[in-house]
């Protein structure tokens, strides 16, 4: 049912938001001339890597960058080794800002739903690191399920506040008890979010 579901989904999603792909595309293009896109290496089911897809919401030289970043402020240096991820990182630019406060940079996942790398509701897309340094004996469970666009983790009252144990937990559980009633009441959580509670 799992996969049915994605592909209707996943189409449903992606013919009837294309003019909003358009205007994204075209304003992250003025902004830089950069890429339009973004590959990302993450875990799939069965252990495999696949690049996951977003709009390019950071600058174009955004990976070299980092390391200047986290030399610069010992404090980013802390959050990034804790969570792989800066809450306000200096490397987003002004059309990566619109794009995050309404997670628009996720829509392109919807093509990796429909190639068979992911599914709408899963697991977080960790990348290698994440799975060797975190996931430890639920490795085994996490490669079991292809990883989702959103999920347990990113329904959450306070998503920030989790720390990684509970991450790690939040996707066991999800894994383990998948039903097509869970994953429709995380796409329910999930819309509210988007439209009614942003992320500044």
């Amino acid at each position: 049912w799992k996969r049915v579901f994605d592909i209707v989904f996943s189409l449903l999603v992606v013919l009837s938001t294309l003019p909003v792909w358009l205007l994204i595309m075209l304003a992250i293009k003025a902004e830089d001339g950069g890429p339009v896109f973004f590959r990302h290496p993450r875990v799939m089911a069965g252990g495999k890597r696949f690049d996951c897809l977003k709009f390019r919401s950071m600058q174009i030289d955004a990976h070299q960058r980092l390391e200047h970043v986290l030399a610069e402020d010992p404090l980013l240096r802390q959050e990034w080794q804790a969570r792989f991820k800066l809450r306000n990182d200096p490397r987003v630019t002004k059309v990566g800002t619109v794009l995050r406060r309404f997670s628009m940079d996720e829509l392109p996942q919807f093509l990796n739903v429909l190639a068979g790398d992911m599914s709408v509701v899963g697991a977080r897309p960790v990348v290698p690191e994440e799975l060797e340094k975190y996931y430890r004996e639920a490795t085994l469970t996490y490669c079991a399920m292809k990883p989702g666009i959103t999920g347990p983790w990113q329904v959450s009252a306070r998503p920030e506040t989790v720390d990684y144990a509970g991450r790690v937990e939040l996707d066991r559980r999800y894994i383990l008890n998948c039903t097509i009633w869970t994953d429709l009441k995380i796409i329910a959580r999930t819309v509210w979010r988007v439209v009614f509670a942003a992320r500044p």
